[in-house]
């Protein structure tokens, strides 16, 4: 009797929870899961924190604050994953989100907490390209639509339990520990990423040569790009109030965007080219479409079906939960990953139109609960396929690169087109609301069908 050979066994790769990745895999989840209870806090807090700090504008500055220096330190975070690895990137950044948090705990000012929420941004936005670049190394590629799946489900549970918590926690002991305690809570997740960290801290790739290798240019395009989308957003918010110096605000955004945002992204992006240029694309058209809408259903709710504030939110986590059910399907097997982009498209689309079902007389609001299920299953099938299908194509040089990129479109489509929409409501919909929102699920259902038709393009040239 002969033993089979090593090589007539069948291959099996290795198990996200297994041996190999395990502390890898529990570290990363822990980290993006404190990330999504910030996230998720933060607004369910902000009128304790604006009546504390005596500070009733602080909503549009601490949220801009945030994802602005998120956008810098994406773009910063990816070149140096690109030249020096992603090790100090991650650690950097977890420093620098712990220190936000603890520094809008103690806030005692507007400016500082503004402060706060920013150095929040710059540490979120360093982790998250980083996290990135440890799946394309760490992880074969057969695992990893397991471990962007498991991502989509870290933020389950701040989306189910952390607007509810951070309220009772806000209500009992006040607002200032919302930040305090999920400070304490990153050290388990260092322990346990370190040995991940370790062995890959000396092991970047040899460096890329190309345009979004030069680390002075990329860091004035990064500013220049994250300065457009905040002058723009004011430009835009103004534009009604005071028309002149709002449109001279438009202009200028748009100025920098054309002269930083280009150089971000890969050769051909803007253009939606073949291949890697409309794979980072896709990441903006499927979250400018869904957040879009998705920042308006309360409104759509509250006002025009009178619901509460609480009934309004279901909505909300239902998507999170149809979010989480399609990144899981989606790492079942093997898949055409542009085909799947397209039917997350598609889903996306079908959702936002089937909202507007809520704004027909004898049709209850709560027809927002399955259309939102929809869209967030469209998200969940679609976003993870585009992060792996961006892994497979960037060269190891560019892996940091093409994430920040990822997460450049993401912000800057979902910031921008939420901007837009709260100007519609303004000039169409500020007496009527069901027909500023009519409006904005048109636009966004558009921009849906947009995806499903260039989807394809994701295909690498043959």
């Amino acid at each position: 009797m002969t033993v089979p050979k090593t090589l007539d066994a069948p291959y099996e790769s290795p198990r996200l929870f297994g041996p190999e990745y395990r502390t890898a895999s529990l570290g990363i989840l822990l980290v993006v899961t404190l990330i999504g209870f910030e996230g998720m806090s933060v607004g369910t807090v902000m009128p304790a924190v604006s009546a504390d700090l005596d500070a009733l504008d602080l909503y549009g500055m601490s949220f801009s604050a945030f994802l602005i220096s998120g956008l810098l330190a994406n773009v910063v975070a990816g070149l140096w994953s690109d030249r020096r690895g992603h090790a100090w990137p991650f650690l950097l950044g977890v420093g620098l989100f712990t220190a936000g948090m603890v520094l809008a705990g103690a806030a005692g000012t507007k400016e500082l907490f503004i402060v706060a929420r920013a150095v929040q941004g710059l540490g979120g936005g360093a982790v998250i390209v980083a996290i990135y670049v440890m799946i394309a190394r760490v992880y074969v590629p057969e695992t990893r639509p397991r471990v962007f799946a498991a991502l989509s489900a870290a933020w389950v549970l701040p989306a189910l339990l952390g607007p509810a918590l951070s309220g009772i926690i806000a209500e009992t002991v006040g607002w200032r520990w919302v930040f305090y305690g999920i400070a304490p809570l990153v050290v388990p997740a260092l322990v346990m990423l370190l040995p991940a960290l370790r062995a890959q801290r000396d092991q970047a790739p040899e460096p890329s040569t190309g345009p979004r290798s030069r680390p002075l240019a990329m860091t004035l395009a990064a500013i220049a790009t994250a300065a457009g989308g905040g002058v723009l957003l004011y430009g835009v918010d103004r534009l009604q109030s005071t028309p002149v110096p709002g449109g001279v605000a438009v202009v200028a955004g748009l100025l920098f965007l054309a002269v930083g945002l280009p150089r971000l992204l890969p050769p051909g992006a803007l253009r939606f080219g073949r291949g890697l240029p409309t794979t980072i694309m896709m990441r903006g058209v499927l979250a400018s479409a869904f957040f879009a809408v998705n920042s308006f259903i309360p409104l759509l709710l509250t006002e025009v079906r009178g619901f509460s504030v609480a009934e309004a939110g279901v909505a909300l986590t239902t998507g999170a939960l149809g979010w989480t059910t399609g990144s899981y399907l989606q790492s079942r097997r093997s898949y055409d990953r542009p085909l799947l982009v397209g039917i997350g498209s598609a889903a996306i689309t079908a959702g936002i139109l089937l909202t507007l079902l809520a704004l027909v007389p004898g049709i209850t609001g709560w027809v927002t609960v399955p259309a939102w299920v929809v869209a967030g299953f469209g998200m969940g099938i679609g976003t993870t396929s585009v992060n792996i299908t961006a892994m497979r194509q960037s060269p190891d040089a560019e892996q940091g690169a093409n994430s920040a990129a990822l997460q450049v479109v993401d912000t800057l489509g979902g910031a921008l087109t939420i901007g837009l929409a709260g100007v519609l409501i303004n000039l169409i919909g500020h007496d009527d609301i069901a027909t500023g929102y009519t409006v904005i699920v048109a636009l966004m259902a558009s921009l849906g069908l947009f995806g499903v038709i260039v989807a394809r393009r994701m295909r690498d040239i043959s």
